[in-house]
């Protein structure tokens, strides 16, 4: 069994690492020949210290030898890459792979969900493909470092679903199937959202107080959004909802969580994304949350909120008050 990761981010390289150790014939795709060439070199990734790459992974930048032969792909890009690096990967794809989506965004100009986004490109090349949504509490330093969670494999079709279960069994990694494969990537794309405004409050000093009821209220309103959406209720209280939601929002681990600490500290957008070094995804999916937001007819009071400070350089200080401010209502 050949299994390919497109994207040699930490968590690319992470998810490749444990499916090396299983015994798996792995290959980590990079679109950068220096970076695979580096991998390859050094069996360490700047960004997982301590955490060694067997020997026995292939690093390539080559799309054709990465998709050739593969049973499964594993699409671990940043989430604004996706369509690009699916087009890439579509005329090599052969019909028995499995596509798994493993980042967490929706596409803004289409509202689209990834594993629509690498579909939809695949079929530009008459293919039919299944494509799986990989996610939940799973920060790719400590799965690098082999420490035990679980995670959700998501898709209609429960033997594709089942398949990739089977994948990670016998991993760190604790898989779950789950038909809701939209409920699972809206839950992965929002929370990272509602991580930034924790991050912001944390920023400015408030509490553990605080943090919980932004959390508790963060995920009401991604499970208000989600149902409007035809999405599985029982989606937003498992381990894509509420469990990626705190992992997201409190872990030293979040790029977004430390993102909206920063900005909650005073530096703008930009200075703080600079400082974290890596991809934030909140960012990215901000723009689809607020239209998703207005297409459903929804208020999402925190998600607005991060809109006000990051799109109209709002005061965090003074959205605050105005949050708090809000008329009454019931729970």
């Amino acid at each position: 069994m050949k299994i390919t990761v497109a994207g040699a981010g930490t968590w690319g390289t992470a998810l490749g690492r444990i499916l090396a150790l299983k015994g798996l014939d792995v290959c980590i795709w990079s679109r950068f020949r220096e970076e695979a060439d580096r991998l390859s070199a050094t069996r360490t990734h700047p960004n997982l210290p301590g955490s060694v790459i067997p020997e026995t992974i292939l690093f390539t930048s080559d799309t054709e030898t990465a998709a050739s032969g593969a049973d499964f792909l594993i699409m671990a890009v940043p989430s604004v890459y996706t369509r690009e690096t699916s087009k890439d990967f579509a005329p090599y794809i052969e019909d028995r792979t499995i596509l798994i989506s493993a980042a967490k965004g929706i596409e803004s100009s289409t509202l689209m969900t990834l594993t629509e986004v690498i579909c939809e490109e695949l079929k530009k090349e008459g293919k039919a493909n299944t494509a799986v949504a990989l996610s939940g509490p799973t920060h790719a330093e400590e799965v690098a470092r082999d420490l035990p969670t679980l995670i959700v494999c998501a898709c209609e079709d429960l033997d594709a679903a089942g398949k990739v279960q089977q994948l990670f069994d016998g991993t760190c990694i604790r898989p779950y199937v789950n038909p809701d494969a939209k409920g699972v990537q809206i839950c992965g794309a929002l929370k990272n959202v509602e991580a930034l405004a924790v991050g912001i409050a944390r920023g400015l000093g408030y509490g553990d107080n605080t943090c919980a009821a932004m959390i508790t209220r963060g995920m009401e309103e991604i499970r208000r959004l989600g149902l409007a959406m035809g999405c599985r209720e029982k989606t937003f209280f498992g381990l894509a909802g509420i469990g990626d939601l705190i992992v997201t929002a409190t872990s030293r681990h979040s790029r977004n969580n430390r993102a909206g600490f920063l900005i909650g500290q005073g530096k703008t957008v930009d200075e703080a994304i600079r400082e974290i070094g890596m991809v934030v995804e909140g960012m990215n999916a901000l723009p689809a949350a607020v239209e998703l937001c207005d297409k459903f007819g929804m208020d999402m009071p925190l998600i607005s909120a991060v809109r006000a400070v990051v799109c109209e350089n709002a005061q965090p200080s003074d959205v605050v008050r105005e949050l708090m401010g809000r008329s009454l209502k019931m729970e």
